[in-house]
């Protein structure tokens, strides 16, 4: 039999204890013992990897040797290496078997047997409970240290300091970074002086050959406003800032949303003050704060040209936004996001589409939402949905399906109560009894949907407009001829998700 491996270790701390090395000489007496074919490159080792991500290079290589039917068989010390999760353990387990791979675990063999089955099911259990227990465990006692003065918040390196490389996590041990300081501070007095923008202290930089905190040779004005928010520039960092929240926005309409997870601050009152060397004072702070929010205020892109898609459009070859741009000499485009982007351009897969034109596009997009509106057989569709409750609420919808199949249930049940009465297996007495029960219940379920009814009613009105499908075109077509922009826009905004423009076609 084929034989392959698969350890992990869930810390790096782990990792530098030789804790995964003992698990694989463990599997490998193991191989030997059984007499097994075995070759080092069917080795999965995972160092430093959590169990409760699938996410894992070790684990992924095991997975795709097995689809291609490289296994026969793999070895793990036991369930909780292989996932910390019972629902991903019999996933992975499926998975691998289905293609042909059997998953031995050296200390819990597990067997067909109904009971190991339901042992494997607890063990998972016990292993979730565990990682869960330990998480919370490891939260509040780093909260504690950090509430101590004796942790960092700091997960990887902040621009302008350095840490003790013996305890990179404290705080007594955090010094100045001489150059890196001294550019935070130039940093801060460019963007005071009068006219100054993050886009031209950006420039700067880049003109002075200063790289990012992450090493590149370029500077974004999302990365100068980074520095310049920064309250540990100031004296004081602060740890349990953040807390994660499902993701709401996209980078474009056309990619998802990514991982799934965004963090918001929490209450200021729930933050942890933890002091270091300071750059800036709290005055300079202070005043490039007040002048970040009134340049965001008073930016020329809400002064400027009004473009009636903005925001909605999106390039149709490397799916990114693209944003509204005036020329100097005055004309007005949609440009990809990916001709500018620095980091696209740095890696040589900068955007080739071309500027589209903005007054172009609009006129056309306007053109093509008002013949939509003035089509009169899809306004007649569209009212049909709309009474037939196609564009309810779906907690609505919902309960007039339940409803529905709730009465269409009460008919079932009386016409067996009828068939139990014409065989003779009811009396009438029971048979009447039975049948003012199933009577009553109709009747509140009657009275349910009418109340559903009337709800839809109420947020549908729009018997009146089907009764004269003629007159409501006429007076959208009266409506769109005379609409400002602003009345333009809301439009758009509500009938239009995206507009995908590739070239010349939109």
């Amino acid at each position: 039999m084929r034989a392959g491996i698969y350890a992990r270790v869930s810390s790096k701390r782990q990792a530098q204890d030789q804790t995964i090395r003992q698990q694989l000489t463990r599997l490998r007496t193991h191989l030997e013992r059984q007499g097994w074919e075995f070759d080092e490159e069917r080795v999965y080792p995972d160092d430093g990897y959590s169990g409760a991500s699938l996410s894992r290079p070790g684990l992924d290589r095991l997975r795709d040797h097995a689809g291609l039917a490289e296994l026969d068989v793999v070895v793990i010390t036991e369930p909780s290496r292989l996932a910390r999760k019972y629902i991903h353990q019999v996933l992975l387990i499926e998975e691998l078997e289905g293609h042909g791979c059997k998953v031995v675990f050296v200390d819990r063999p597990m067997s067909e047997d109904p009971n190991d089955q339901l042992l494997l099911q607890i063990r998972g259990a016990v292993a979730e409970y565990e990682r869960s227990l330990i998480t919370e465990r490891m939260r509040r006692g780093k909260l504690a240290k950090m509430r101590a003065g004796q942790l960092l918040p700091w997960t990887r390196g902040h621009y302008g300091y350095r840490v003790d490389p013996e305890r990179p996590r404290d705080p007594a041990g955090v010094r100045l970074e001489g150059y890196e300081a001294a550019v935070v501070a130039q940093m801060f007095a460019w963007y005071l002086e009068d006219g100054a923008t993050l886009y031209t202290v950006s420039r700067r930089l880049e003109h002075d050959g200063i790289k990012t905190p992450r090493g590149r040779p370029y500077w974004t004005g999302c990365g100068v406003r980074a520095i310049l928010q920064d309250p540990t520039y100031t004296g004081t960092t602060y740890g349990n800032r953040l807390r994660s929240v499902p993701s709401k926005g996209r980078v474009s309409a056309l990619l998802p949303v990514g991982p799934g997870q965004s963090h918001v601050l929490k209450p200021e009152e729930e933050w942890v003050a933890i002091p270091v060397p300071a750059i800036v004072s709290e005055e300079v702070f202070g005043l490039v704060r007040e002048k970040l929010s009134r340049n965001q205020r008073t930016a020329m892109r809400n002064t400027r040209h009004e473009y009636l898609l903005r925001g909605l459009v999106s390039c149709g070859m490397c799916k990114l936004t693209a944003g509204a741009r005036t020329m100097p000499r005055g004309y007005d485009y949609y440009v990809c996001r990916g001709r500018t982007d620095k980091l696209r351009i740095s890696e040589g897969r900068r955007c080739t589409t071309r500027y589209v034109p903005a007054e172009q596009l609009d006129e056309l997009v306007w053109e093509d939402l008002r013949e939509v509106l003035m089509d009169r057989e899809q306004v007649a569709a569209a009212l049909d949905r709309a009474q037939g409750g196609a564009w309810l609420p779906r907690e609505l919808q919902a309960r007039r399906t339940n409803i529905g199949q709730a009465m269409a249930g009460i008919d079932r049940q009386k016409e067996r109560l009828l068939e139990a009465y014409l065989g003779g297996v009811l009396q009438m007495p029971e048979f009447e009894r039975k049948r003012r029960e199933l009577d009553s219940r109709m009747e509140t379920l009657r009275a349910q949907q009418e109340q559903v009814d009337a709800l839809a009613r109420q947020r549908v009105e729009l018997g009146k407009v089907a009764d004269s499908i003629e007159e409501f075109c006429r007076q959208v077509r009266s409506g769109l001829d005379t609409a400002t922009f602003e009345r333009k826009r809301a439009l758009v905004e509500l009938l239009i998700d995206h507009v995908v423009v590739t070239d010349e076609d939109v």
